[in-house]
């Protein structure tokens, strides 16, 4: 790897950085459905913003439908308060954006600021992984 390209991705890293926190969407879990059995899964993951990202990442949804894509992505349920807080946060910080009505659906889609926010989040959930994947080898 060349100076310069290091020096890009640096550049790059930094720039991801700044975007996470910048406009990381502060979660509550004060009101996520959380069963014992989630719970005691050393799998469990819940980031309700996040996974909401994460789901419209793949097309517009309305809230069942992204309950249930969060439920197939990562076997998380959030609960309907739980989800419509995370929308209601992301909405205000302009990572999602509200459709019009289809019947008594009320779809969301992902704004353009909102894929550049999930992409910077992946990327350090990426390099997270790796480093601690690598780290759990050594022991």
């Amino acid at each position: 790897m060349s100076f310069q390209s290091a020096s890009s991705d640096s550049k790059l890293n930094t720039h991801y950085s700044k975007l996470c926190y910048d406009y990381y969407v502060t979660r509550s879990t004060k009101h996520n459905v959380v069963t014992a059995k989630s719970v005691s899964d050393p799998g469990y993951f819940s980031d309700p913003p996040l996974l909401v990202l994460a789901s419209l990442a793949s097309g517009p949804k309305h809230g069942h439908a992204m309950i249930e894509d969060i439920v197939g992505l990562c076997g998380t349920r959030l609960g309907p308060g739980t989800l419509y807080g995370a929308i209601t946060r992301l909405e205000e910080e302009g990572l999602i954006e509200s459709l019009p009505p289809e019947d008594r659906r009320y779809p969301y889609r992902i704004t353009p600021k909102g894929i550049e926010v999930l992409n910077a989040k992946l990327s350090t959930l990426q390099r997270l992984a790796r480093v601690g994947l690598r780290r759990l080898e050594a022991l």
